[in-house]
């Protein structure tokens, strides 16, 4: 199966057959029929976490599902299903989820299992909408667990160890609308100087920059749920940074072509067509790239902001593009905003992953200490310094050796990371 690869097409997976099962019972047996198996979803993962050297089981043929409660406070959808999937569908019944990625391209089960995030300061990661899942086990049980159950916090961000999750019940609300701003060339010095202002003049707010120069951002985007009772605060912010109205639609990647990109300018919306970055029918981002993110406790995000500025030079070379947005406090066990509101530094790299891989140790070393790592991104992060991160670590690796004695969803980084 050596032809088959991620969406970036850097990691080639190593697996010895893929099959595609289209009900429990032949999840079952997917599960069943190697002594190594993971589950595979969308291909968004920029490193090996979805991989095995035994079977990926993919999920996209299972039945689809998009169930709302008697009480219209909740979906049951199935993992393999996309949000930009579910989105349209939750609108038409007049619902919603509060946060989504900057890509409504990735499946449910995958983002939330990795620790995907939106942004917004009063926004969880997407896996903080998590009220129930349903995961089948390398021995075929059925497990349901539900939020306040006592090993749900460590469930819901899993990294596929626990075992293939064939649906989630997701919290919604009723549906609302957005409208998306875009300002070109903040200063610096004044966002760095109130990034509480900053992040807060919106429900989703993020700084882009390239990293060309190091006085002002190139753009900042704040998106915000109409009506806003910051209208005003947005404004006051953007004249404070020095910033100006973008004269057209922008890309968050400088001259890249925006029709990818959602509706901006102010003009409001659906908050599915509004709170990602792009659209679901266009190829995400730029397409051929790299990622990799280190989210920060909100008390260490300036250092870590000036850490990656002090370092201009040395990223401009190989980044596509840069962006800073916000994540509010969970206690998922391995989510990357475990604990504390957090920041996340993320990079858009241009496709060298060599050259990506040969800079990283030099970013990691100049972040805080801190700094926790993407876990569907490229990071060179000591394995050992990864898990001292978490807290729940210890208790997560026993809770998935439950689920798993025999290990046979443990693939190499789950190794290395050691599980």
């Amino acid at each position: 199966m050596n032809t088959e690869r991620n969406w970036a097409g850097n990691v080639v997976y190593g697996a010895a057959g893929l099959v595609h099962p289209g009900s429990i019972d032949e999840v079952r047996t997917a599960l069943a029929s190697s002594e190594r198996v993971r589950t595979l979803g969308t291909r968004h993962s920029f490193n090996d976490i979805a991989d095995t050297d035994g079977v990926l089981i993919a999920l996209d043929r299972m039945p689809r599902v998009v169930e709302v409660s008697d009480a219209r406070d909740a979906v049951r959808v199935s993992g393999a299903l996309r949000y930009g999937d579910v989105a349209p569908q939750l609108e038409a019944s007049g619902l919603a989820l509060a946060n989504l990625a900057s890509l409504p391209h990735i499946s449910i089960a995958g983002a939330v299992a990795t620790g995907t995030h939106g942004s917004g300061d009063r926004s969880g990661s997407l896996a903080t909408a998590v009220r129930a899942l349903t995961i089948v086990s390398a021995d075929g049980e059925v497990h349901e667990l539900r939020r306040g159950d006592p090993d749900f916090d460590g469930a819901v961000v899993s990294l596929g160890a626990l075992g293939a999750v064939i649906d989630l019940t997701l919290d919604v609300e009723p549906t609302y609308a957005v409208a998306q701003h875009v300002y070109e060339g903040p200063s610096w010095d004044a966002i760095l100087a109130d990034l509480d202002a900053v992040t807060g003049a919106g429900t989703s707010v993020s700084i882009f920059s390239t990293w060309q120069r190091t006085d002002a951002a190139d753009q900042l985007w704040v998106k915000q749920r109409q009506p806003d009772d910051r209208v005003d605060q947005r404004a006051a912010v953007a004249a404070s940074l020095g910033a100006v109205p973008a004269a057209g639609k922008r890309h968050p990647i400088l001259g890249a072509d925006p029709r990818a990109c959602s509706e901006q300018g102010g003009v409001a919306g659906e908050w599915f067509e509004r709170l990602p970055h792009f659209r679901l029918a266009f190829t995400p981002s730029a397409g051929v790239e790299l990622q990799s993110e280190y989210l920060v406790p909100r008390r260490d995000a300036i250092d870590a902001i000036e850490a990656v500025r002090g370092l201009a030079s040395r990223i401009a070379p190989l980044l596509l593009v840069n962006e800073i947005r916000t994540v509010r406090a969970d206690e998922l066990w391995l989510s990357s905003s475990f604990g504390t509101d957090a920041v996340g530094i993320h990079f858009t790299w241009r496709p060298d992953e060599s050259a990506v891989r040969a800079l990283l140790p030099e970013i990691e070393a100049a972040l805080p200490d801190s700094t926790r790592p993407h876990w569907g991104k490229i990071s060179t992060l000591d394995a050992a310094e990864v898990r001292a991160r978490f807290p729940r670590w210890a208790d997560f690796a026993a809770l998935a050796a439950s689920y798993d004695p025999e290990r046979r969803l443990v693939n190499r980084r789950l190794e290395l990371l050691g599980l």
